[in-house]
């Protein structure tokens, strides 16, 4: 299956994928504190196991970092 992850184009071997079975396919780590993006539209994480991939879907994994504080700029 052919796939765009994060802009990059990959081939996928496997049908019926999740987008939980690509996240551990993909070996991301913390995959708790990742938000998915399929389509341009964000996955719920209780859909993770449930929604799917098709041939040609875009994906993006958005990674969000704590942090800030204003330290006195």
């Amino acid at each position: 299956m052919n796939i765009i992850i994060n802009g990059q184009a990959e081939n996928i071997a496997g049908e019926n994928l999740s987008v939980a079975k690509l996240l551990a396919l993909k070996n991301v780590e913390a995959p708790d504190m990742v938000s998915v993006q399929l389509g341009g539209e964000f996955v719920p994480r209780a859909d993770f196991e449930t929604a799917k991939l098709k041939e040609n879907d875009t994906v993006d994994f958005l990674y969000f970092m704590g942090g800030g504080g204003g330290g006195g700029l």
